[in-house]
């Protein structure tokens, strides 16, 4: 006897609890929300937050991208997609432009995304405050009080300490001039994306049971002093070894024949579209 499972794996009782937490998020930017997080057939720190928003909103017409770091095909991004796929039939590409839905684990696609887009991200930790505040009770005050010098205070032991802010990702920024919030363990130079952004974007943490969210066109603003301004990583100089790209986040590699540093474009579907549409014969020679 074959076994009746529901479309997009949850009862319908379960989606409609994480929508209407969703839909708090999006009315409050930046404010974590708490939700009754759910038993999932992949072990929490996995992407148990994001896939349960996922599996909450999608619908039979979306079309489904996840990616796990920049990459399509790794371990972590290929689980979902298939379970995704297994318990709703959609459709799944690695084109961002092509995906209605994209699911992603430490990075906000190259790709610019558009308003009938929606970005879910996966959060290990959704509170900024924690690293200074071990109590939930605490910090909970704390944002209502909008009191973040513990979050200042933060960043500025690291220039006392390295001369510069040391948060290499999840970078805390300031949403809607209101709650600081952890954006995931984006990289810095994803941070920017976030504001103003035309798509909607999701974010939660299963083990932490949270969810919180900002909206399109939302202000969005990396915490930083005005004596030292938020930079992001720099790649000036560098190119991808394989398309030619300069402006994106890139991955530091070394050249198994040379043994010399070489750089690749992180978001592996961008750079293999680049790559296909231009020919690797004439990035070759534009860099030669």
């Amino acid at each position: 006897m074959k076994t009746k499972t529901h479309f997009a794996f949850f009862d319908e009782g379960s989606k409609k609890e994480i929508r209407r937490a969703i839909l708090k998020a999006v009315a409050i930017p930046g404010y974590q929300v708490p939700f009754a997080s759910r038993e999932m057939p992949i072990a929490r720190g996995w992407g148990t937050g994001g896939l349960q928003i996922t599996l909450s909103i999608i619908g039979k017409q979306d079309v489904l991208k996840v990616i796990d770091q920049g990459a399509d095909e790794s371990v972590n991004a290929v689980s979902i997609k298939k379970l995704v796929n297994e318990t709703t039939g959609v459709e799944l590409t690695e084109r961002t432009q092509d995906a209605s839905l994209i699911q992603s684990r430490h990075r906000i696609p190259e790709v610019p995304l558009s308003s009938d887009q929606i970005l879910v991200l996966q959060v290990p930790m959704p509170e900024p405050l924690r690293d200074v505040e071990a109590s939930e009770y605490v910090t909970k005050r704390l944002h209502s009080e909008d009191e973040y010098s513990g979050a200042w205070l933060m960043l500025f032991e690291q220039i006392m300490k390295y001369g510069k802010t040391a948060t290499d990702a999840d970078h805390p920024v300031y949403v809607n001039n209101r709650y600081v919030m952890a954006p995931s363990p984006i990289p810095r130079f994803d941070n920017p994306k976030m504001h103003q952004s035309e798509a909607l974007i999701l974010l939660g943490a299963g083990r932490e049971k949270k969810i919180y969210a900002v909206p399109p066109y939302t202000d969005v603003e990396s915490l930083a002093f005005e004596d030292y301004p938020f930079t992001v990583e720099s790649f000036e100089g560098q190119h991808c070894h394989l398309c030619g790209e300069t402006d994106v986040f890139m991955d530091e590699l070394i050249d198994p024949d040379t043994g010399e540093t070489i750089y690749q474009c992180n978001d592996t579907s961008y750079c293999m579209e680049r790559l296909n549409k231009i020919g690797k014969a004439e990035v070759e020679s534009s860099h030669a």
